[in-house]
């Protein structure tokens, strides 16, 4: 049980400006300033996964963590430097396997292959906030600790960050707590218990289902693609035959999906790019947008189909009852009776294909949505 009586004295300098203080605030000339917490924090009374320490600047959080979570922190601070010159990729440990890393970067929110290749002073604020997360998670399998949690990047990041977090750390069978001042996270994280320095409160939580996100899809425009190709896995070219989706949260665009007709004996569509923005990464935003088309398509009784190599997407397919596979992850197929490579296909890159078996769209709104020219 961590438990701990802390004590901080700070020895005061009585200087000329001191004293004019003290005598305009009517304060008690010391010689030392002192502060102490007498802390005992129950977390052997249950198994937990996830614990938030939080409060206003200067309530002690920082403090505290530092004496409960000691060693915790000390391992960590190697994790402080990145490689300079290095991709991302070569600083997680040297014994997991690529596939491990790049899982674990795609839970925490940060699917973009191509951002996985440059080093991390490149990366954008945001980036860096989930990449130092997977880090941490890879290098610290027993507990990681963060303070100053979320506390650099825009509050609709940490806020869709701490709920990819949150998952990856359960599915992982991990330990995580974060030391934070803004509360905005706690519904997010959902952790499995809180303490509050400045009321000296601890509280364990039961998990609960973290804020829904509503989204509002809308047919668009192809120059909307401009805002998401840096961040696809593939070339940046659109289809100039494909058929385009947005998806806003909170009047912000978040994913975009493009789908084209697909050239088979099936015929239907085939989705083509499907892309969410870095910052809204892992809560499902794509897969969703991606049912969503897919649902559309189903409306208007066209087969929908999807030939991904994503390993997030492949495995939230494998996982949802709206999706069959009908390819697994392999290189370009083979035909039986012409025994030769399909090029529609990657050569290069494992492929897994599916077929959308899910509930339609109400076929008039279907229409109505296609009707609509694009923004």
């Amino acid at each position: 049980m961590p438990a701990a009586h802390i004590v901080v004295e700070t020895p005061i300098v009585p200087s000329p400006r001191v004293k004019q203080v003290c005598g305009l605030f009517d304060l008690t000339p010391a010689s030392v300033s002192r502060v102490e917490w007498d802390v005992t924090l129950p977390l052997e009374e249950r198994s937990w996964h996830i614990g938030l320490i939080v409060g206003p600047s200067g309530c002690g959080k920082s403090t505290i963590a530092r004496r409960l979570f000691a060693e915790a922190l000390a391992a960590q601070q190697p994790l402080d430097a990145w490689p300079a010159d290095r991709s991302i990729l070569d600083a997680f440990p040297a014994a997991m396997p690529i596939k491990e890393v790049t899982a674990l970067l795609s839970s925490v929110g940060f699917s973009s292959p191509p951002a996985w290749l440059r080093p991390f002073a490149v990366l954008s604020t945001g980036q860096r906030f989930r990449a130092s997360l997977a880090r941490l998670l890879a290098h610290c399998p027993e507990l990681a600790v963060v303070d100053e949690y979320s506390s650099v990047v825009d509050r609709t990041v940490a806020q869709v960050g701490s709920a990819a977090l949150a998952r990856t750390v359960r599915q992982r069978g991990q330990r995580f707590v974060a030391i934070t001042c803004h509360e905005d996270v706690e519904d997010w994280l959902q952790p499995d218990w809180v303490y509050r320095p400045a009321e000296d409160h601890f509280q364990w939580r039961s998990l609960r289902c973290r804020p829904d996100l509503a989204l509002e899809v809308c047919r668009c425009r192809p120059a909307a693609w401009r805002l998401f190709h840096a961040h696809h896995y593939l070339n940046g070219n659109l289809s100039p035959a494909a058929v385009c989706f947005l998806a806003t949260w909170r009047e912000r665009p978040v994913a975009f999906s493009a789908w084209i007709n697909a050239l088979t004996r099936h015929g239907g569509r085939r989705e083509h790019r499907t892309v969410t923005l870095p910052d809204f990464q892992g809560v499902g935003i794509g897969m969703a947008l991606s049912d969503f088309c897919a649902s559309l398509w189903a409306g208007l009784g066209m087969r929908a189909s999807s030939t991904t190599t994503h390993p997030a997407f492949i495995a939230a397919r494998l996982r949802s009852p709206h999706w069959r596979l009908t390819r697994r992850p392999a290189l370009a197929y083979v035909s039986r009776e012409k025994q030769q490579p399909q090029l529609r296909h990657a050569a290069t890159r494992l492929t897994a294909g599916f077929i959308y078996q899910g509930p339609p769209l109400n076929a008039e709104l279907a229409r109505r949505l296609l009707a609509d020219g694009g923004r």
